[in-house]
């Protein structure tokens, strides 16, 4: 009996080569697609809602992967996280509609990049947060960040090399929190380029250092050049929160 089951993911990604599999390197696909084949003897292929880059973290990735079995979603549930390193969690497990595919139902994602600004490192969260020295502006991040929301080109945060030749896509919401020393930016759209979150973060981070003003930023964006903008924030402090997709 050919089921589909739909996985809820959460990873530390910080000893793996992002999510997609690789030849000769460990990605969070490759494990999860062994530890299935070893509860159902059958190669299976896990299709996931997106990549995620190496180092980048994830609490809510999705994924999917039709089977041939009677193995229910609490057996795959428990037994996937009985195979599983420590550093890879299911979630969830459930039995979906065969025409589910968690890469092409997505509705949308939101990412969440995390700042440590403060003038000394943390030896807790430096796997999981870009550690800033110098104080930042939220409020000059808050205006600036403003001029994301809604559809545009983002053409100037893709990243250089990437072979998407339509760059438009839109960002629902975008909101910074701070809390002591962390600074939470959230970022809410129906799909995103490659390096986009961290192409922007980089870039409100400049805003936030009083390097580039809230109106250049916009213009940065208008401009549709990768150039002008800021730098690649690092992966680590990028974490895939959720994955929404129609009722």
């Amino acid at each position: 009996m050919i089921q589909n089951f739909k996985l809820i993911i959460e990873y530390d990604g910080t000893a793996y080569h992002g999510w997609q599999r690789q030849k000769g390197i460990p990605t969070i696909q490759e494990e999860i697609e062994k530890a299935i084949a070893v509860m159902t003897r059958q190669k299976v292929s896990l299709f996931g809602s997106g990549r995620t880059d190496a180092g980048v973290h994830a609490l809510g990735q999705t994924a999917n992967f039709h089977c041939d079995t009677r193995l229910s979603a609490a057996i795959f549930l428990s037994g996937l996280n009985g195979l599983l390193p420590e550093d890879i969690v299911i979630r969830d497990c459930i039995r979906v509609n065969d025409d589910f595919h968690a890469r092409f139902s997505v509705k949308q994602k939101t990412y969440q990049y995390r700042i440590m600004n403060r003038i000394l490192p943390s030896a807790l969260c430096r796997r999981y947060a870009w550690h800033v020295r110098k104080e930042l502006n939220i409020e000059a991040m808050e205006q600036a960040g403003g001029h994301l929301s809604g559809i545009h080109d983002f053409r100037s945060f893709q990243g250089q090399g990437s072979e998407v030749a339509d760059a438009v896509r839109r960002l629902i919401s975008f909101d910074v929190q701070k809390t002591s020393d962390m600074i939470l930016m959230n970022f809410t759209g129906d799909g995103f380029l490659r390096f986009m979150v961290r192409n922007m973060v980089g870039t409100l981070v400049e805003v936030g250092l009083g390097k580039m003003s809230p109106e250049a930023f916009k213009r940065v964006l208008e401009s549709r050049d990768r150039n002008r903008a800021g730098i690649t924030a690092p992966a680590h402090g990028l974490f895939l929160m959720r994955v929404d997709y129609p009722q």
